[in-house]
């Protein structure tokens, strides 16, 4: 039995009503832990129970791809592409009929620019767990390049279909727009830096100085307030360093190469290798086993 054919009946919209069950968003601004309490939505449609249950799944499968990050890069990458897979099913199939019944006020969960925002995010998180296991394999310097920045064009994607749906909800959460440009900034630079070394190895330091030198001045102004994300911030940061002094010294005293200008520098090309793995619904019908 699906939603379709249960939602609209007057006995379940009662039922449903009588539940009376509210969701909190973690994706709002409002602040969870406010004097006044967490904001709390209430939209008696099953439908909707629906999607926020689907999304929650989505979130449990992406927390969990993240536990396993450091123990075991297959499982993580492949828990995250199905977190896609949720998040994909849920802009496609299940949110579109709901959005004309939503009212003004409404989570950003409840929308599907939202799921589809969140499919993007995963994607992006696949392919940073596909990079690192690459990079164990020492994977060629231009192959990794070109994976560090398809992980940024994929939370490129999603940043820009956030700015581009704004009218969906009424607010949205600054620390989720952080961690956006802030996982930008952080694969173009990883990116660069690979790329930097692949011109050295062609003779072309200049270049790969010119690379570096533009990588660094894209963390300007950037450096996150929370503590866990600037230490990773950080550590970019003295990687660039490290080997920006490297190449300078070596170029002041071998090639005496010139630095390009801005207009030079080779644009940076990206490969997005990582897919949603589809989701299935859970039917609730069984199969009759017959044992003789």
């Amino acid at each position: 039995m699906s939603v379709e054919s249960v939602g609209d009946k007057y006995q379940i919209l009662q039922w449903t009503a009588n539940l009376k069950i509210q969701w909190t968003s973690a994706l709002n601004s409002s602040p969870a832990f406010s004097l006044g309490g967490p904001k709390f939505f209430r939209i008696d449609n099953l439908r909707f129970e629906l999607g926020m249950a689907l999304f929650l799944y989505g979130a449990l499968l992406r927390e969990r791809g993240l536990e396993m990050l450091n123990s075991d890069f297959v499982e993580s990458a492949t828990l995250f592409r199905k977190a896609a897979g949720v998040y994909q099913y849920l802009s496609q199939d299940v949110l579109p009929p709901l959005e004309p019944k939503l009212p003004p006020e409404r989570p950003p969960e409840a929308t599907p620019s939202m799921a589809s925002i969140m499919s993007l995010v995963c994607l992006a998180e696949a392919q940073a767990v596909t990079v690192r296991k690459a990079e164990e394999k020492a994977t060629s310097i231009g192959l990794l390049a070109k994976l560090h920045y398809g992980v940024a064009q994929f939370v490129e994607e999603a940043s820009n279909l956030l700015r581009f749906s704004v009218a969906d909800w009424n607010d949205i959460s600054d620390r989720f727009r952080r961690f956006l440009s802030g996982c930008i900034v952080l694969h173009e630079a990883r990116s660069q830096r690979y790329i930097a070394s692949e011109l050295k190895a062609a003779e072309q330091l200049g270049l790969a100085l010119g690379v570096l030198r533009y990588a660094k001045s894209n963390f300007q102004g950037r450096l996150p307030g929370e503590d866990s994300w600037r230490q990773i911030f950080r550590q970019e940061i003295d990687a660039l360093d490290k080997m920006l002094r490297k190449f300078e010294h070596e170029n002041e005293f071998i090639w005496h190469d010139k630095l390009p200008p801005l207009d030079e520098l080779p644009l940076l090309e990206g490969k997005k290798i990582v897919a949603p793995i589809a989701y299935r619904p859970f039917g609730l019908d069984r199969e009759f086993l017959f044992i003789l």
